[in-house]
């Protein structure tokens, strides 16, 4: 008994180091310094000046409140269009259809992120692919300008989120037996009624933990919204980094983002109570 103890401490001991030192303590030392109120050079006292700055102007509230609105939408987006083809990959492609498709959905992730920004915005830009092919087929008149937009977002953040809405779907459906589809039909259900009673219902683990990851990827991503939507992004990310690299006024900074994390705990907590699931059954399913 002692040994198996032994073994379990020794083996999750890198884990709980991993942990402490690359996020407990960092967040602990964010969250000091984001209680900091600089009275005068090199002086500071403890207060919560920096979250009523925050507060203050309704600059930074509208950033936050525009951030959440568009990871929502981005995360209701990323799951219409990955749950069909997690479906096809899971329940109907076969073999190596199967294996080839899945590969597919890994290839754009080879490379980094950086690198699939870049080509969304040589395909949007005023002289890339798409306003090119619409000039050759006399849709448009002139070149058409697509980025530096909230579409121009959507679909990066779309893009760059897809494989982790995509993953855990297709490892909740695939272990769901086919015979609970075919009674369904069976007992007269039409193919919207299979799916809103029996497929989604089953797949709900893999579909919130797909939304859980695509949602806080989106709400702390900072390199799409700012490469493609350009000055006009107002992403809350943005301030951050304005905050603690342009204006070095790091306490204000270590402020927002708590709020960023206190308001995706807060967001993640209220999707797991509507859905009715638990965060240990969603990541245990």
């Amino acid at each position: 008994m002692r040994e198996g103890k032994l073994v379990f401490w020794l083996l999750f001991a890198p884990f709980a180091a991993w942990i402490a030192l690359l996020i407990v303590i960092p967040h602990i030392d964010m969250l000091i310094l984001s209680l900091h109120e600089k009275v005068a050079p090199r002086v500071y006292e403890t207060g919560f000046r920096n979250y009523a700055d925050f507060a203050a102007s309704w600059v930074y509230p509208w950033t936050l409140l525009r951030t959440v609105v568009f990871s929502i939408i981005a995360t209701v987006l990323t799951f219409i269009i990955g749950f069909p083809v997690a479906y096809y990959i899971a329940k109907i492609a076969q073999g190596r259809t199967k294996a080839a498709l899945f590969m597919l959905c890994l290839l754009p992730f080879w490379v980094s992120e950086i690198v699939r920004v870049f080509g969304w915005m040589l395909l949007l830009r005023e002289t890339g692919l798409i306003s090119n092919a619409l000039q050759g087929l006399g849709i448009t008149s002139g070149p058409v300008e697509f980025l530096y937009n909230d579409a121009a977002i959507l679909i990066g953040l779309v893009y760059t989120s897809m494989l982790f809405m995509i993953v855990p779907l297709i490892s909740t459906i695939d272990g769901m037996d086919d015979a609970l589809v075919e009674a369904g039909y069976d007992l007269g259900g039409n193919g919207w009624t299979v799916l809103t009673r029996i497929v989604i219902p089953y797949a709900m683990p893999g579909i919130i933990a797909g939304s859980i990851v695509v949602f806080m990827l989106a709400l702390g991503n900072y390199l799409t919204p700012t490469l493609l939507g350009g000055k006009s992004g107002q992403w809350f990310t943005a301030q951050i980094y304005s905050q603690f690299i342009t204006r070095f006024n790091w306490e204000l900074g270590s402020a927002f983002g708590f709020i960023l994390l206190a308001t995706s705990s807060a967001l993640v907590w209220l999707l797991l109570r509507l859905s009715g699931q638990s965060l240990s059954n969603t990541l245990g399913r």
